[in-house]
């Protein structure tokens, strides 16, 4: 085995952990979306940082590329429902919170002698 083919086989090793990290992350998302949980969806929607891959890696190997592709579109799919069941849970939010806080007329009966 040379230097270089060990090379490629720990970066193909490396890449195929990271993207079964990658695959389990947006697998627990789904799995909130489906689940219909609120607070967990709110929580994806809170996640400022963008994932950015480790810059040792290199390429994706060319084997790993089409599983790679796949799995962005799962994300931006997930990533796309989310950002629906945010919103949709907000609207919610805010006809609650309108409904809560109206005044309620309140009945006033004046007792006239005729």
């Amino acid at each position: 085995m040379t230097a270089a083919h060990s090379a490629d086989e720990q970066r193909r090793a490396e890449w195929t952990t990271v993207l079964e990290e990658m695959e389990v992350e947006v697998l627990d998302a789904e799995r909130s979306i489906r689940g219909n949980r609120a607070e967990e969806i709110a929580a994806w929607g809170r996640r400022m940082a963008d994932w950015t891959p480790p810059s040792a890696l290199g390429p994706v190997p060319v084997d790993l590329r089409e599983r790679a592709a796949h799995l962005l579109q799962h994300q931006l799919a997930v990533a796309e429902e989310l950002v629906e069941r945010i919103t949709q849970s907000q609207r919610q939010r805010d006809v609650a919170a309108r409904m809560a806080y109206r005044p309620r007329p309140v009945a006033a009966f004046i007792d006239r002698a005729l």
